[in-house]
């Protein structure tokens, strides 16, 4: 297997092939085969331990991979290979390639001593050299674009949740991603305020953002998604488009688990 995928004029954003991963000896990811093409929003459910926000994790390279093979825009991440043997990348090659993967996480680690504005333009000026001057401005732009634009000079602690994680949405989209990556990003928020952190989403996959987005919000992921990946027990069981996935799934342990959480009257939120 060569180190870049180069067969294809336009290499997949996101290519895992056997993908493998343990923990003290326990299988959590036992390989996982996705693709995800430029400009597709995908979502990953299942149950809970089923290997979704590990194998996140392994996209960006916060977890190693332990066997099989993982490209992000024809790159091997977190290696090159050279003959038959891998090498591990150094910190600033790994850096610089996991600048260009946005990741908004369950919780929102923003800085506690920053202003919004402040948490969303420092990464560009720390990791990508950009003045303060430019930086703030194109935070002040996202801040805006995510509906927080009368909140820039609040810190954390004066922002509800839903707030908090549309200022980590707007930080990752600071780097100017090519893939964004969003680990349950609703599921620490109270009900009322999960919608707004959704809208923006929304709004993100109808400008072609390239997403993979593990949720368990059916109903958002049957709106927004191209296509929709079941992972259960470490492995994706069934991947196909919204409507097929949800009216005709294939696997029946997918329709085990759609039945668990899609109601009669329609799906849970």
């Amino acid at each position: 297997m060569n180190d870049n995928l180069t067969h294809t004029a336009v290499p997949p954003v996101i290519c895992a092939r056997q993908v493998l991963k343990s923990f003290k000896g326990q299988e959590v990811l036992r390989g996982v085969d996705l693709t995800i093409e430029q400009g597709e929003v995908a979502c990953l459910i299942g149950s809970s331990g089923s290997g979704k926000s590990t194998f996140l994790r392994c996209v960006n390279h916060l977890e190693k991979i332990d066997g099989g093979a993982l490209y992000v825009d024809g790159e091997m991440v977190g290696y090159r290979r050279v003959g038959n043997k891998l090498h591990e990348l150094r910190d600033v090659e790994i850096a610089a390639r996991r600048a260009r993967i946005g990741m908004v996480f369950q919780r929102f680690n923003l800085f506690g001593h920053m202003t919004a504005l402040q948490n969303v333009a420092e990464a560009p000026m720390q990791v990508k050299g950009e003045s303060r001057e430019e930086a703030t401005e194109h935070a002040r732009q996202l801040l805006v674009r995510v509906g927080l634009g009368h909140r820039l000079d609040a810190y954390p602690r004066q922002l509800s949740g839903g707030q908090q994680q549309r200022v980590a949405i707007a930080r990752a989209l600071a780097m100017k991603p090519r893939l964004m990556l969003f680990d349950e990003p609703t599921s620490a928020l109270d009900p009322e305020l999960v919608g707004e952190v959704l809208d923006v989403i929304r709004d993100l996959a109808s400008e072609n953002m390239t997403m993979l987005i593990v949720t368990h919000e059916m109903a958002f992921a049957r709106e927004v998604a191209s296509r929709i990946a079941f992972m259960d027990q470490g492995v994706v069981v069934e991947v196909g488009e919204p409507d097929m996935l949800f009216e005709q799934p294939r696997h029946p342990r997918t329709r085990e688990f759609l039945s668990k959480m899609i109601s009669p009257v329609g799906p849970r939120q």
